[in-house]
């Protein structure tokens, strides 16, 4: 025991402890045992949800948790919070929700008091697990959100006082571009950079709107956002609606940020592999790309900076430079001259 205060004691552990609401500790003093206590107050530490296909999970508004506990485990249907309410709002039975990136599937059954109940119907043999924070996909819901939230627009003085860009996430129409440089402009900070993160169904269908109301701007940009995007549009048309976006953008004379799971087994296991190889290559045709973080991210960034220049002499945007190859030059006879 550390210290004593009026109805609490400060205690230090000798070897790691894990406490639980369930923990009943037991007091020692002057070899007599005192009456146990129980622990309590506790907060309550997410976990994963084991999801296998077939299995019912009720999305609820945010706040409402996993749910009430029987005899230690938790109520059925699992419950998971949703910190959007207004997407619960809008969707409709029969539409397809996906979480963490496409790695699980549901479709609405029904809608209750507090949200919707889904049907899983993706998930890998023998469950998948979800963990908190995990994002949420509605590529069949029409959300007619603006993309500045409350929130947003507040942290805009900030944004405005110290940023050099500002990242518009979940750009949908020309609308949420113009707001963004509206609120920017009231803060003294037009010239702050935009990059349009493109990473939904309807954002794809109104980028060219929206690359007319960004040029209007001082700077601009455009983050294809693939994981969500490939989710939304579905992954069989994730390569052509990257490869539409890079040419508007080009068109456009608008930079492209090259985003989403490059080289990512690379950063994280140290070992990449090869279709993340060819995927960061393809890299070259934008300005930049992006790296998510990793323990071995150190390597990833070498190697992805030795791709690209290796690409950078093959080419040039969406244009392919046809440069003379070198690889097959057949070997030179002794006592032959050449002239350049």
């Amino acid at each position: 025991m550390l210290a004593c205060h009026a109805g609490s004691v400060l205690v230090e552990c000798s070897r790691t402890t894990y406490i639980t609401a369930q923990t009943s500790l037991h007091l020692h003093r002057d070899d007599a045992l005192q009456p146990d206590t129980a622990v309590n107050g506790l907060p309550e530490a997410p976990g994963l949800l084991r999801l296998h296909r077939g299995d019912t999970l009720r999305l609820v508004r945010s706040g409402l948790g996993h749910g009430p506990r029987q005899e230690g485990r938790d109520a059925k249907p699992a419950r998971l919070a949703c910190t959007l309410p207004e997407a619960l709002d809008a969707v409709r039975k029969g539409d397809r929700v996906w979480f963490d990136d496409g790695r699980i599937g549901a479709e609405v059954q029904r809608r209750t008091r507090h949200g919707v109940d889904l049907a899983i119907t993706v998930a890998r043999d023998g469950g998948e697990n979800l963990a908190p924070d995990k994002g949420i996909n509605l590529p069949d819901t029409e959300l007619h959100l603006p993309a500045l939230t409350e929130k947003d627009i507040e942290d805009l003085s900030v944004v405005a006082e110290h940023a050099d860009m500002v990242g518009l996430s979940f750009a949908q129409s020309a609308a949420d571009v113009h707001q963004l440089r509206e609120h920017l402009a009231a803060r003294g900070a037009p010239g702050i950079g935009l990059v349009l993160k493109i990473e939904t169904k309807r954002g794809f269908e109104h980028l060219p709107e929206m690359l007319f109301a960004a040029m209007g701007a001082s700077a601009a940009g455009v983050m294809i956002a693939r994981g969500d995007l490939a989710v939304e549009c579905g992954y069989e048309r994730m390569a052509e609606v990257q490869e539409e976006i890079l040419w508007a953008c080009e068109a456009a004379h608008l930079p492209v940020v090259w985003a989403t799971q490059v080289l990512e087994t690379l950063a994280k296991t140290g070992l990449p592999t090869r279709a993340e190889i060819t995927d960061a290559a393809m890299g070259e045709r934008a300005e930049c790309v992006m790296l998510n973080k990793g323990p071995h991210i150190l390597d990833a960034m070498r190697m992805l900076g030795d791709i690209l220049q290796r690409m950078q002499s093959h080419q040039s945007k969406k244009r392919t430079l046809l440069r003379a190859l070198k690889a097959w030059r057949p070997p030179l006879d002794e006592g032959t001259a050449t002239a350049d």
